[in-house]
């Protein structure tokens, strides 16, 4: 183990309890979850509220995370140019068959489960989803054709996680056994692609595929997803096989 400042990773630590928690919260609860001492969550928060990571509700005197994570958000999007090159790509994709388009990139916590970061949408007025992950939305990689995608094809990938913390069972069609999953990337490996039908949501049905650099590593993944009657209305493999040729041709830019 690298030399870790403890009191700087407890800062991260926070934020990234904050980011998924989606919404303000109290400072006993986020201490009770990271099973860390209140007075020591409360010193942290107020050191990050003063340089805006942080901002407290006055009324509620709950925490959510602040605007200057926006403005460095915003700063590494821009240098990052992967958001302007997908897009294109993205909405050729949604204008031949009307479904929303996303990309995602992975994220890792250490001792955490890995996770895919919604980054770039394209949707219209047709979708009738009940669910829409939104753009900065973070969901569980095994329930997800993008997160899939991504865990088959990104390095330094530690599938033993999975043996050690459960794999949320969303749906019943949700993987939830490791070795399973391990099965199943495989077969991403092998076909290029990952499908997610009713696995993170009933009703909904998603294609992926990855968008790689010139390793053949997963830059970001690229999926196109709609209702279950529509997605398998009779054009699956053609379906399939655009997104796998959009994902080819984004991935010529890397």
């Amino acid at each position: 183990m690298p030399d870790i400042i403890q009191s700087v990773d407890r800062a991260l630590e926070i934020m990234i309890y904050l980011y998924h928690a989606g919404g303000e919260t109290s400072v006993t609860k986020i201490a009770a979850d990271l099973g860390a001492y209140k007075s020591t969550v409360y010193r942290t928060l107020v050191t990050l509220e003063n340089r805006g990571f942080v901002q407290k509700n006055p009324e509620t005197e709950r925490y959510s995370l602040g605007s200057r994570l926006f403005v460095l958000g915003k700063g590494v999007e821009n240098r990052m140019g992967l958001l302007e090159t997908v897009r294109p790509y993205a909405r050729k994709l949604h204008d031949a068959y009307g479904e929303t388009v996303n990309a995602a990139i992975l994220e890792r916590n250490p001792g955490d489960v890995y996770r895919n970061v919604v980054v770039m949408k394209e949707e219209g007025g047709r979708q009738v989803l009940t669910a829409k992950p939104h753009v900065g939305s973070s969901n569980e990689c095994h329930c997800s054709a993008v997160g899939k995608c991504l865990l088959a094809f990104s390095p330094d990938i530690d599938l033993g996680i999975y043996e050690t913390r459960p794999l949320t069972a969303r749906t019943e069609h949700t993987i939830t056994s490791a070795a399973v999953l391990r099965s199943e990337l495989a077969k991403i490996r092998e076909r290029g692609y990952a499908m997610d039908h009713e696995e993170w949501e009933y009703g909904l049905t998603c294609i992926g595929a990855p968008i790689l650099d010139r390793k053949g590593e997963a830059v970001a993944a690229i999926s196109l997803s709609g209702p279950t009657s529509r997605m398998l209305s009779g054009d699956i493999e053609e379906r399939v096989e655009a997104v796998k040729r959009i994902a080819r041709e984004i991935s010529g830019n890397f």
